[in-house]
């Protein structure tokens, strides 16, 4: 009896290992070798309440609610599609200004071709000036050089700083056209035109680079000549000499004219090749241009900029198709129907020209956040460029006054439209020498006709951007008493632009003899007010610096030219 009690006590023990426990080293569903479930949590049901499903438990309330099949068809599921509901007045904020962005691309166009169309009869005006008024001005000084010992020496100057100006303006184009006499355009072109079609699309675009580049250092260098020649003899030199810089500026132009001629030459190959292939791959050239422009961070200075190239751009390529169509029509003896072949190619050129700057300005806007009002302030600022320079005390010319703001510099382009009109047109006879003298009266009649309406429309244009007071408002920009020498180190001549002890900056007029002690009135150009642009990478400049604080100062649309540095690019 004894014996059967020790087995079966024995028997609990190996028979609970059994039906009870778990072999050693077995692990229960929720990781732990401890036979017992995991307590309840507070408000849970008890594990004995729970199914265990894939290692989770289900409660009896949520097996209770489980859909049915039915519930699961894929007739509900089609039904939900297509019966689902939502509220835009949720985001109203968000689908507003999308819509607003439609309406500003829609814009673009309108407001984009009123700068363009304004700004290329700016370009035209200071084009036709140096065929026009130039001369006569050139004369008109000249005059005045011979006939001095009849007056006697009233002034110290000989000349006024303008007509100095004049003249050597006159004298460079006369230097570069006799120079141009010894580039054969003939041998040039066949020299082109033996290329390959992609060393041609290569060569092109390299022109346009060096165009470019060739631009901003060849107005820099007419500035030089112009400032040396002009500046008062009281100063001390700091210059090479007036001869050098006019050197430089007969040699700026000379090669600046040649890589215009070779431009109009392959421009010229392209519209004569057989298979069109060279001209398409030329306008297909301005849609490069989209992928380069589109896809960058602008602001409004930055866009200003590209602007102004557009127009530049614009009316050289116009000046160029002129050319085109003048070598051609010499070709074929003046025969008007060639003329007709080549318009559906000239009107090509033009209009993916036109396409290219709407798409581009039209996404550069959209992505950058910009209204299309920004191009009627753009328009303000070309129109305050003309308005002061008819002013009394202007402190420029308004043909350079365009270069400057657009790079566009007419001389060059005059002197190679001067060498192929006249190698093109034969002039024989009194009756052609009186059809030149009446060309030459339209063209003045034609320049003082643009002039008057550009100055009238310019200024309704500043009137419209409330600019009126920076014309109006003269400031002092010297102080009674303060010695020349230290009041000439506030003056900066590449800018055209003053500064006073407070900071603040005014246009200035051109070098003129004046009394010592005399203070002089000049129209200011402190434009704060307008359209000002902050540098949101700058605020936290220190204001002890004040060089830094003069780098972070904001950028005025009329302190800005051409090939200003207005954030990460210059286009």
């Amino acid at each position: 009896g004894a014996g059967r009690r020790c087995d079966a006590a024995a028997a609990p023990g190996s028979g609970g290992r059994a039906a009870g426990q778990r072999p050693r080293g077995a692990e229960t569903l929720w990781g732990s070798s401890d036979p017992r479930p995991p307590a309840a949590g507070p408000g849970q049901p008890s594990p004995q309440q729970r199914t265990e499903t894939l290692g989770f438990y289900e409660s009896d309330r949520g097996r209770k609610k489980k859909r049915s099949l039915s519930d699961l068809s894929l007739l509900r599921f089609i039904s939900a599609e297509l019966t689902r509901g939502y509220f835009l007045e949720h985001n109203e904020a968000k689908y507003t200004e999308r819509r607003e962005r439609v309406y500003t691309c829609m814009r673009i166009p309108k407001e984009l071709e009123k700068l363009m169309f304004f700004g290329i009869f700016l370009c035209l005006d200071a084009f036709l000036y140096v065929f026009t008024l130039l001369p006569l001005r050139v004369f008109l000084a000249m005059f005045r050089f011979i006939t001095l010992p009849c007056y006697g020496l009233r002034d110290r100057r000989l000349l006024q700083p303008a007509q100095v100006c004049d003249i050597l303006k006159g004298v460079i184009l006369v230097i570069c056209y006799f120079m141009m006499h010894y580039v054969d355009y003939s041998m040039m072109y066949h020299l082109i035109r033996g290329q390959s079609v992609i060393k041609l699309y290569i060569i092109y675009n390299m022109l346009e680079v060096a165009d470019r580049l060739i631009s901003s250092f060849g107005q820099d260098i007419l500035d030089a000549l112009y400032w040396t020649a002009t500046e008062p003899k009281e100063r001390k030199r700091a210059h090479i000499g007036v001869i050098p810089h006019f050197l430089m500026a007969v040699l700026y132009v000379f090669l600046h004219a040649i890589l215009i001629m070779v431009q109009a030459t392959t421009l010229n190959v392209a519209f004569n090749s057989h298979n069109k292939s060279l001209l398409t791959i030329m306008m297909s050239n301005n849609f490069v241009e989209i992928k380069g422009s589109v896809f960058k961070k602008f602001e409004k200075n930055n866009l200003f900029q590209m602007s102004n190239s557009d127009i530049k751009e614009r009316f050289t390529n116009y000046v160029l198709l002129l050319i085109v169509c003048l070598r051609n029509m010499e070709q074929f003896s003046w025969n008007p129907d060639h003329l007709w072949v080549l318009f559906p190619d000239v009107c090509m050129v033009v209009a993916s020209e036109i396409a290219v700057d709407i798409v581009k300005h039209a996404f550069i806007t959209k992505f950058n956040d910009i209204t299309a009002d920004v191009y009627s302030e753009y328009r303000a600022s070309l129109a305050f460029d003309l308005v002061s320079s008819r002013q009394k005390n202007a402190y420029t010319d308004y043909s350079d006054s365009v270069s400057r703001r657009m790079g566009f510099i007419p001389l060059p382009l005059a002197v190679l439209l001067i060498r192929v009109v006249t190698s093109s047109i034969k002039v024989q006879g009194v009756l052609a020498y009186v059809c030149v003298v009446l060309f030459y009266c339209g063209l003045i009649s034609l320049k003082v006709l643009n002039s008057i309406v550009l100055l009238g429309k310019s200024c309704e244009y500043v009137k419209e951007a409330k600019m009126e007071e920076k014309l109006f408002n003269p400031v002092l920009t010297t102080t009674p008493g303060k010695p020349a020498g230290k009041q000439q180190g506030t003056f900066k001549s590449s800018q055209g632009i003053s500064t006073d002890e407070n900071g603040s900056t005014s246009v200035t007029s051109q070098p003129v003899h004046q009394k010592d002690n005399m203070p002089s009135l000049l129209v200011t150009s402190n434009s704060d007010q307008f359209l000002t642009t902050p540098d949101g990478e700058e605020k936290d400049i220190s204001q002890d610096s004040s060089e830094l604080k003069h780098r972070s100062a904001k950028k005025d649309l009329l302190e800005i030219d051409r090939f200003t540095i207005c954030g990460n690019r210059i286009d």
